[in-house]
């Protein structure tokens, strides 16, 4: 176990759970070995330091490492049972900048004012899971390297990239320029998900948890998709499962 020399105040990591101050620091934090295990094994240069109360195992000997008691943990976690680890992460770069990445990938996820950092953590692990290469956020959506809504990701945080930005629109512009599809769902829409199977590239655009879409993006739509089920017994189904539902569709061939 290497040791850190470079020792931070703990008032310094808890302020990590702003916003201001993770960009400030180039920084965010993941809690757990499980999610530790996940950024070692694919994105090691990420990890700036580890904050733990045990000893750790020895793949984890080149990482700085902060040993610290049980209360200085609490103190720094925003879980309620906090799991012995707190990694300090590398904020990847561009994450809040309107400049798409070089290679954009087959399958984005746009989400237009989701507010639950659960919602959006969950569907950011989603979209990772099913392949998709990117996710885009308006400004109002929640931070996804916000306490809770990285805890939700299981630490899948990494695995594409994220932009979240005010000016969304221009992204779409650009990216239906190249061909993508941009696939809105809707609780009236007229096509059945299953045209995911036949559309690629493609933009798979959730909405806000109470309003849905706005009216600017489901005018944009190539297609509006409304997933069947008994709106007798659930008149909607909640959007990260809306998404799963479209996000696993999508892999079909």
């Amino acid at each position: 176990m290497q040791e850190d020399d470079k020792l931070q105040p703990l008032k310094w990591y808890k302020n990590l759970a702003v916003l201001k101050n993770r960009l400030s620091a180039g920084a965010f934090l993941i809690e757990g070995e499980r999610a530790l295990a996940q950024i070692a094994g694919s994105f090691p240069e990420a990890i700036l330091q580890i904050l733990s109360t045990k000893q750790l195992p020895a793949r984890y000997s080149g990482y700085p490492v902060r040993v610290i008691t049980e209360s200085q943990l609490k103190s720094i976690s925003s879980t309620t049972t906090p799991q012995g680890i707190i990694t300090v992460v590398r904020l990847p770069d561009l994450s809040y900048s309107d400049e798409l990445p070089p290679q954009t990938g087959d399958k984005i996820l746009f989400l237009e004012d989701i507010q639950d950092p659960g919602n959006v953590g969950t569907l950011i692990r989603t979209a990772a899971g099913f392949d998709f290469s990117g996710v885009l956020l308006t400004g109002k959506c929640a931070d996804p390297f916000s306490p809770k809504c990285v805890q939700s990701t299981a630490g899948s945080l990494l695995s594409l990239w994220l932009r979240r930005t005010d000016n969304y629109l221009k992204l779409i512009d650009i990216l239906q320029g190249n061909g993508y599809k941009l696939m809105a769902t809707e609780l009236k829409g007229r096509e059945n998900p299953s045209v995911l199977q036949k559309s690629q590239p493609l933009i798979l655009a959730l909405g806000n948890e109470a309003a849905g879409l706005s009216q600017t993006i489901l005018e944009k739509a190539d297609f509006r998709l409304r997933i069947p089920v008994n709106r007798d017994k659930a008149e909607s189904l909640n959007v990260a499962v809306s998404g799963a539902i479209c996000m696993y569709l999508s892999t079909i061939q």
